[in-house]
């Protein structure tokens, strides 16, 4: 049983002791620390919350939204909703912030608590940092009778595809024409409600809906890997769909399956969105540094530079804005398109994707092919709890000091074409290493040199 409180929040499994694992206390005290923050900013006291399917989320919401009320919030209550309509949400309610009830690709027995501010962004590390001090020192205030807050219950689905359809690079008309037959995995969760909606809205008029009802009740594992993905792969094959397309439980990330079964690449979901906004829109692009390249040689194809950041959403979202980037997001399928908001928005993706396939007047499976190949080998290299893991980065740096190395975030090591990523767990005793190369197996032996490296290190 786990509880890991970081800058951005709070996750952990459900059940067991206070202060080891997520319960309804460490609930409780991380929604008051983050009250009093947002109180101590002056934007207001309304606070909009959303949630994900899983099973412990309306328990967490509940205890969330009441502790707001009794520090004298206006909680503006989504109920089920998706990562990124609980995003767009905040600005359009003027609200001071809000909170995502969700454990994204994790496990049933997980729920998180993300922390998001006034833009509807993931606060900074500055930020998390005040509210874990807050935790620390326990200091909050909460109402008297007459200042209780209220709970106000709304739904921005709907607003949030209307904002979709309004993009001038959704192409609605483009994509009616093609009577598209998608099928659609949302993993029992909340995309079960949200892609079929935005389906039909973009003029989809057949889908196949498989794992769509919002029970919380995973039928695979939830992360939209290949290796979960084989029912929906065979659905697309069988029932002849030009396209599979798979969400995450909380649908900030998106993968899609071509007509011919295989996996389209969670990494090449970005690269073809990317590929289509740099077609109708000159700008600069960003993801992070355990992306994929294909990325970068597109962007700089069509004559704009690309820039990479720090793993995780918060980092992409700060290189973007100071690069003013048109496009960006991650690896894993998270698409960030600031012409909506700055959050990966798996339906914004779908939407942008369909336009750029509708338009090439090409099946998923060709479209896929026009981008350059790599492969990215996953793996980590386990050490002793007592490792001094940033030294046995800085031994490696300094050994291939003849290499472009680059530091923002651990240490990324270009080989010609080739690169690899390495990254300390802030949770476990690990190095996360992330390859690229032009095969499979080059890339899992580059893998494997590192992790040799590193096993003569220590």
């Amino acid at each position: 049983m786990t509880l890991i409180k970081s800058i951005s929040g709070v996750r952990g499994t459900i059940g067991g002791n206070a202060g080891d694992n997520l319960t309804p206390i460490d609930i409780v005290q991380f929604s008051a620390a983050f009250g009093s923050w947002l109180l101590a900013q002056n934007k207001g006291n309304r606070v909009v919350i959303g949630r994900d399917a899983r099973l412990s989320g309306e328990m967490v919401q509940g205890l969330i939204a009441n502790t707001l009320v009794g520090m004298g919030f206006e909680v503006v209550d989504l109920g089920l909703a998706t990562t990124p309509t609980v995003e767009i949400a905040i600005p359009e309610e003027k609200a001071a912030g809000g909170i995502i009830i969700t454990a994204s690709h994790n496990p049933k027995q997980w729920n998180a608590m993300k922390l998001l501010n006034s833009r509807g962004e993931f606060i900074s590390e500055d930020d998390g940092n005040s509210i874990l001090k807050i935790i620390d020192q326990g200091n909050v205030w909460y109402a008297t009778i007459d200042a209780l807050g209220s709970i106000t219950q709304k739904d921005y689905l709907d607003r949030h595809i209307e904002m979709i359809l309004q993009l001038p690079l959704v192409d609605v008309e483009a994509i009616k024409s093609k009577n598209y037959h998608i099928a659609v995995d949302a993993v029992n969760s909340v995309g079960g409600l949200a892609i079929p909606q935005l389906l039909d809205a973009l003029g989809v008029k057949k889908i196949e809906k498989l794992h769509c009802e919002p029970t919380g009740k995973f039928a695979h594992n939830p992360e939209p890997l290949p290796e979960h993905l084989g029912e929906i792969a065979s659905l697309v094959k069988d029932k002849k769909c030009n396209l599979g397309v798979v969400v995450d439980p909380d649908a900030d990330r998106l993968a899609l399956v071509c007509e011919d079964g295989e996996m389209f690449g969670e990494e090449y979901t970005l690269v073809a969105i990317s590929d289509y906004v740099l077609k109708n829109t000159p700008g600069n692009t960003v993801s992070n540094l355990s992306s994929t390249r294909a990325l970068r040689e597109i962007t700089e194809k069509a004559g704009q530079k690309y820039f990479a950041s720090a793993v995780g959403e918060v980092n992409v979202v700060a290189k973007m804005r100071d690069n003013n980037a048109i496009i960006g997001g991650e690896g894993n399928g998270g698409v960030i398109y600031p012409e909506l908001h700055y959050g990966r928005d798996a339906l914004v993706g779908i939407a942008l994707f369909l336009s750029h396939l509708a338009k090439s007047n090409v099946s998923a499976s060709v479209l896929r092919r026009g981008y350059p190949n790599y492969f990215i080998s996953k793996n980590k290299a386990e050490l002793q709890p007592e490792t001094n893991v940033d030294q046995v980065l800085a031994s490696l740096r300094d050994k291939y000091k003849k290499n472009p190395v680059n530091t923002i975030d651990g240490v990324r090591i270009e080989f010609d074409e080739d690169w690899v990523h390495l990254r300390k767990s802030n949770t476990e005793p690990i190095i996360r290493i992330y390859a690229e190369s032009s095969t499979q197996n080059t890339a899992d032996a580059l893998a494997k040199k590192i992790i040799q490296d590193i096993g003569n290190l220590i």
